[in-house]
């Protein structure tokens, strides 16, 4: 088949890319490989996909005619969303960001997939949409009402977009609720990453909430082997479906919501063992306040997921960290 990867030069962009090209499919990629974090990291992700079916295009969401061209030219069967401006904390600090990306960019996505007749679009979303929630785990037929960021806004967003999309002109959409993603070529603003370099360097990690915060930590092949799963499963309208009765992940119309995440959260300050051990080195650690637009914890039911997949993550943290820190000396030379 043919695919469109939005975010191709990104962490689970590049990742997801190279799994779909090693089965054989087409595969386009797009990403505007902005400057939020080194630019050389993004082109390095791009340069270890050496497969003759991927071609790269630099393009920008936010520019509609460009996007509309590129799926009038290449007639996509499917569609994995995954771009979009990242970060909780960056939300606070430069919201318009996520409106030109996250809003404006995924609207172009939609009205591509809309005029195209793509058979199926899985797009990102985040288990920051579940903000003030406190009941654990975080399910999918919880409300999500009450995000404490701009970023988590703009997922929920997200959401209720693809089920108008869905409802009115018949698209199947699913979008995956990630949670805490951390692997090798990860991002620079993710913890793991910030945790490692201040380390390496012999200088304080801030931790936030005084380490007193969990978080359900998935590796990034767990990751990819979801969504590859998931896009085989295309969502089916359920007639029988009521608001009244239904849970908010399903619908009368060909839409679906899932958790994707390794369904077990670890402690924060567990974590940062399992780096020290790796690293071989004590952490100097700055203990902080709560920082805002974060929660305390985040769990996952990936009950959904496994039932319509057999998604089972398998990577537990000490050897997802393990193998964060191999590839970090590796890339850095450190």
């Amino acid at each position: 088949m043919k695919y469109l990867v939005t975010g191709a030069a990104g962490f689970i962009g590049s990742a997801v890319t190279e799994r779909l090209c090693a089965q054989g499919h087409q595969v386009v990629g797009i990403d505007n490989l902005n400057d939020y974090y080194e630019v050389a990291l993004k082109h390095a992700r791009l340069d270890r996909i050496k497969h003759d079916n991927f071609s790269f295009i630099e393009m920008d969401l936010a520019d509609r005619e460009a996007i509309a061209n590129l799926f009038a030219e290449q007639k996509f069967n499917r569609v994995i969303h995954l771009a979009g401006q990242a970060g909780v904390r960056y939300s606070i600090d430069n919201p318009m960001a996520y409106g030109d990306s996250n809003l404006i960019g995924y609207l172009t996505i939609l009205e591509g997939c809309r005029h195209n007749k793509v058979e199926h679009l899985v797009y990102a979303s985040s288990s920051s949409v579940y903000g003030l929630n406190q009941k654990m785990p975080f399910d999918t037929a919880d409300s999500v009402d009450h995000p404490v960021s701009l970023y988590a806004a703009a997922k929920k967003a997200n959401e209720l977009m693809a089920h108008s999309y869905s409802h009115l002109y018949g698209i199947p959409t699913t979008g995956l609720r990630f949670f805490t993603v951390y692997g090798p070529w990860g991002r620079p603003d993710m913890a793991l990453f910030k945790f490692t370099n201040a380390i390496m360097e012999g200088k304080e990690i801030d931790i936030y909430n005084n380490g007193d915060m969990s978080r359900d930590f998935t590796y990034i092949d767990d990751i990819v082997e979801g969504i590859i799963r998931i896009q085989d499963v295309i969502p089916q309208p359920n007639p029988e479906w009521t608001v009244e009765t239904g849970s908010p992940a399903t619908s009368s119309a060909p839409y679906r919501i899932y958790n994707i995440g390794h369904g077990s959260p670890v402690k924060l300050m567990d974590y940062v063992e399992a780096l020290e051990e790796s690293l071989g080195v004590e952490a100097k650690k700055n203990f902080m306040p709560m920082q805002p637009g974060d929660v305390y914890m985040t769990y996952a039911d990936t009950d959904d997921l496994f039932a319509a997949t057999g998604y089972k993550p398998a990577v537990d943290v000490k050897p997802g960290v393990q193998a964060f820190v191999d590839w970090y000396r590796e890339y850095y030379n450190k």
